[in-house]
């Protein structure tokens, strides 16, 4: 095995064609299960209304401007639908094209600066990661946007590095590169850079510092995409929208929103768990203080880490992905602790092959369970004090009888993994360990993820797409849903009144009103224009004749 990762580990085109191959993971299986509500619907509705109103400069929901993100993560979007149509795969592919990016650039990078063996293992690790590899069979921004922020970081690590023949393209592209950051999420792109870069001065006492000419072809690069950007958005939308922008953004850090209230500690233990085993691997990074990789690639990647974990740790709104930057800075410290071991031919810590034995075969045991204990969810309603969970727990699902499989194979192969890192067959364990989250992750989006987003929006998405055909209105009450638009196929020129809820509730209607509502809220059950259809899952269902 060992031999075999050599050769192909020193072969740029070998190791490119394996990662290819490794990728396929990401794409299987991505339009097995409906786009979950908020973020995966919001974004992909607003791709598909580019499309339906033929306007691809405006982000829209409801055909309503979107101040609330840039366009560029939609035009990708919108790019995989005119190739595959409007639906699921296409809504994720462009995040599944990009974990083969990630995998390509971690190789090539590792290649450059370390050897072809510490590429290998960087893209490996990352792939073999919970979080990270999730997040490339989703319909989510952050991939994307992530992927933009780290070349910035990466490209103006070289400028202080001082290439002086490569110096000002590496500027440029730094400034590109955090330009494209911008336009794909927003303003916070550019504060990822600039608190990275203030940290790293500090560390050095400002005694490593980019050049006038270096910042000055930087911020050229970066305003070359920031104008094109501004550009399109004032002459499409004037200044209102790009004043609406920014206030939202700053909203978002200030203001919790709803639902995403959490304890400051909250991305620390999503990081810890979510990021196995990169997690566990990076830490002994966290506690040396001689850095030895070249233009201290080391002290960028932990400036950025503590960048993002602090500054997100610090925002009142908490949300699972914001903490999403920090997979590549920890994947990079893991593999800086699997490459010395390899190279120095020594063992891997007793205590982090232990911590990493625990939680691996900790999380492989909550997959294994979670069908079982959802299975006999009887168990569970007593302790249960939300009225929509139990309900939505009660909705029929069929179960296979296969779901716990994806924990065991996880649980396996943390187990031969462990027995290969205490043989000292580091890259055996790697490999092991990858192999298995892939096909583990298989398992949970094949049997178990489809339960899940039955349990929780089933009904209602079965009810919006039995209502595509049917010239009519349809709308959430009481709740905040984007599924309704995407999944009822929400066309372009209809009768804009439909936006004002007081008009579908009790204004002179030119089509049949749709209401969905949770079981907790049955405001409309005495509503006289509204009749209940049903009440199915955690959801009621109404529906207003035209008179």
């Amino acid at each position: 095995m060992i031999p075999f990762f050599n050769k192909v580990s020193e072969n740029r085109t070998y190791s490119l064609a394996f990662l290819f191959g490794l990728s396929l993971f990401f794409f299987a299986g991505l339009g097995n299960v409906h786009l979950f509500d908020w973020d995966e619907i919001n974004f992909a509705e607003s791709a598909r209304e580019m499309i339906e109103s033929n306007n691809y400069l405006r982000v829209q929901i409801n055909y309503n401007p979107f101040w609330e993100k840039p366009p560029f993560f939609f035009w990708l979007q919108v790019g995989a639908m005119k190739l595959f149509g409007i639906n699921e795969f296409a809504s994720r592919f462009p995040n599944a094209l990009f974990g083969f990016i990630y995998l390509s650039t971690f190789y090539l990078i590792g290649k450059k600066h370390f050897s072809g063996k510490f590429g290998l293992i960087w893209a490996l690790l990352f792939f073999a990661s919970l979080l990270p590899h999730i997040y490339f069979k989703s319909g989510i921004i952050d991939p994307v946007f992530n992927y933009f922020i780290f070349l910035s970081i990466y490209f103006m690590l070289l400028v202080i590095g001082k290439i002086e023949k490569h110096i000002l393209l590496f500027s440029i592209l730094s400034g590109i590169f955090s330009g494209m950051s911008v336009i794909t999420k927003g303003p916070v792109g550019f504060l990822l850079l600039g608190l990275t870069l203030l940290v790293y001065l500090i560390i050095y006492r400002f005694k490593k510092f980019p050049s006038i000419k270096s910042i000055l072809v930087f911020f050229s690069g970066f305003l070359i995409i920031i104008s094109a950007w501004l550009a399109m958005e004032v002459y499409q939308n004037g200044w209102k929208i790009l004043i609406q922008f920014i206030e939202y953004q700053i909203e978002l850090f200030n203001s919790p929103v709803a639902g995403h209230e959490q304890p400051f500690y909250y991305h620390f233990l999503v990081v810890l768990i979510g990021c196995f085993p990169i997690s566990i691997f990076a830490l002994p990074q966290f506690l040396r203080s001689k850095n030895e990789s070249p233009y201290d690639i080391r002290v960028w990647m932990l400036s950025l880490f503590w960048v993002v974990l602090i500054l997100f740790s610090l925002s009142t709104t908490k949300i699972i992905h914001y903490s999403s930057m920090t997979y590549i800075p920890l994947s990079f410290l893991a593999a800086i602790t699997i490459y010395s071991a390899v190279l120095n031919q020594k063992e891997i810590s007793r205590s982090i092959k232990n911590g990493y034995l625990i939680l691996g075969i900790t999380l492989g045991l909550a997959i294994l369970l979670l069908p079982i204990v959802i299975y006999n969810k009887e168990l569970l309603y007593p302790y249960m004090n939300d009225p929509f969970a139990v309900a939505s727990l009660k909705h029929a699902v069929q179960w296979s009888g296969f779901e716990f499989i994806g924990g065991l194979i996880l649980m396996i192969g943390v187990f031969i993994s462990y027995r290969l890192f205490v043989k000292s067959n580091v890259i055996g364990g790697i490999l092991t360990i990858s192999g298995s989250m892939g096909i583990t992750l298989l398992f949970v989006l094949y049997f178990i993820l489809p339960k899940i987003e039955d349990f929780t929006q089933g009904p209602a998405i079965s009810f919006y797409k039995s209502k595509r055909n049917e010239k009519c209105y349809i709308e959430s009450y009481g709740f905040k849903s984007y599924a309704q638009y995407f999944y009822s196929n929400v066309q372009y020129g209809l009768n804009d009144q439909r936006k004002i809820h007081d008009w579908l509730l009790n204004g002179e209607i030119d089509k049949t009103v749709y209401y969905v509502s949770k079981i907790t809220n049955n405001e409309l059950d005495s509503h006289p224009n509204f009749k209940k259809i049903k009440t199915e899952g955690g959801f009621n269902f109404y529906v207003r004749k035209v008179k």
